[in-house]
């Protein structure tokens, strides 16, 4: 008779590594990490709409004058490029330069806030939340328009960037100009849920922040999507140059991209986002 212990399989000693309490802490995590995302940006949201309106209005000019570095970087690839048909895959990197600066800034972007806000709405639908929501849209977005305002200004009159370059970020402006109301709509409505994607995914990419945010803004540019609080630098810019009148750009072009972006953002996404844990949540409660 033999004395040689009996083997385990390699299945068997892969399962011993594991403990009983590591099993059930793994399986909790996997079951309430969609719960765990939304009560983040759900808490999020809260201390948002709770925030002084000094503190939004102040922090939203400055999120309208860096996202400009959109505009002004992607410009500055333009111009250094050679024209070939591969210039817009490296050029449309440049439009993550202002979503980088105002997101790892944590500054007030009215697209971010459309997921952030709505959230704790959705949750507790009463007077409080709506008009908190109400107060947070309407402060960051007239806050961003008023940056985007300034740093367009800055762009046509400062003399700072090079005669290549401002030529440039008018060319890339006077193309969102072209597109139609119904255009520039559709188009708006991606990048919305685009950005609330990344809203979404931010708190379980810890230490990727930078790379979330390059990504999904990339895309955007590469989709030829429409962003209201970029978009609004490239009118304005197109608008002080006289390449266009304020009133069809505003009416035609921005307020468009606003609307789609909403819908993009808060409606379809925030939407998405509830389903996901509605039930999860009213069951634990």
């Amino acid at each position: 008779m033999s004395d040689t212990a009996p083997q385990k399989s390699p299945d068997h000693v892969e399962e011993d590594q594991i403990t009983e309490e590591e099993r059930v802490e793994a399986a909790t995590l996997t079951k309430l990490k969609p719960r765990m995302v939304y009560e983040i940006i759900r808490q999020e949201g809260r201390a948002e709409i709770s925030r002084p309106q000094a503190s939004i209005w102040w922090s939203g000019i400055a999120a309208g004058i860096c996202i400009s570095m959109s505009l002004a970087m992607e410009a500055m690839l333009r111009t250094g490029l050679p024209e070939t048909d591969w210039r817009p895959l490296i050029e449309n990197f440049g439009y993550s330069a202002g979503f980088l600066i105002v997101m790892l800034g944590r500054m007030q972007l009215f697209t971010e806030n459309t997921v952030t806000a709505v959230l704790p709405t959705l949750a507790d639908p009463c007077r409080k939340t709506i008009l908190g929501t109400a107060r947070l849209w309407s402060t960051v977005f007239v806050a961003n328009m008023v940056g985007t305002l300034f740093a367009a200004a800055f762009i046509a009159y400062g003399g700072t960037l090079e005669p290549d370059v401002k030529k440039a970020a008018v060319e890339i402006g006077a193309h969102v100009a072209e597109w139609g109301a119904l255009e520039t709509f559709l188009k708006a409505i991606p990048a919305g849920f685009l950005v609330a994607a990344l809203v979404w995914m931010r708190p379980g990419s810890e230490g990727n922040e930078f790379w979330v945010i390059l990504f999904f803004t990339y895309l955007i540019a590469l989709g030829d999507f429409a962003h209201v609080v970029v978009g609004s630098a490239e009118l304005f810019l197109v608008g002080l140059e006289g390449e266009a009148g304020f009133a069809k750009l505003i009416f035609v072009n921005l307020l468009p991209a606003l609307f789609g972006n909403i819908l993009g953002g808060a409606g379809l996404f925030a939407m998405l986002a509830w389903g996901q844990v509605h039930e999860e949540i009213e069951d634990a409660d």
